[in-house]
């Protein structure tokens, strides 16, 4: 039996600039594989046929008002912002604490600015569809897609490699 790693504190830099203190809460992407149902002759049912990934997005929520990241809305790059999330997880049992980065690329496709009331807490919502998702324990890649170049990384086997080999050439 044991205890489960906690998130214990977190940081977000964007685009080289830290946020220590402004970011609130960061939604990791869900990863998700593309499947469709194929059944063929002679088959009892149907199986799921993977037909590569699902589109993942992230969001991110600032615990005030960041100028510096609503003047990156509307980038025409699909990677046009590039944001490394920091975290520090740990188990209450006298393990060490891990280390988990995130480093994605995306742009921001919609900033939700919430309620704005004098005296009240507010907090800005950035949403970011990724082109490119990395995340690392303690320095160790454990997942790396890039849905441009066709990599998709887990526990140091390209997934995909084969497929990508075929066509490149």
């Amino acid at each position: 039996m044991g205890i489960p790693k906690k998130l214990k504190n977190l940081n977000a830099h964007v685009d080289g600039t830290g946020y220590l203190g402004e970011v609130a809460e960061f939604e990791q992407p869900a990863l998700a594989i593309a499947t469709e149902d194929y059944r063929g002759g002679g088959m009892l049912g149907p199986v799921k046929i993977d037909m590569g990934l699902e589109g993942m997005e992230a969001k991110m929520k600032m615990g005030g008002h960041v100028v510096a990241l609503i003047r990156k809305f509307g980038t025409t790059r699909v990677d046009g912002v590039r944001v490394r999330l920091t975290g520090a997880y740990q188990a209450d049992d006298g393990t060490p604490a891990q280390a988990v980065e995130c480093y994605i690329g995306g742009r921001f496709s919609e900033i939700g600015f919430g309620t704005s009331k004098a005296g009240d807490d507010t907090e800005e919502e950035f949403t970011i569809p990724l082109s490119y998702y990395r995340r690392e324990v303690n320095g160790r890649v454990e997942v790396e897609i890039d849905m441009i170049a066709g990599r998709f990384l887990v526990d140091g086997v390209d997934r995909y490699a084969e497929i990508m080999a075929i066509i490149a050439n």
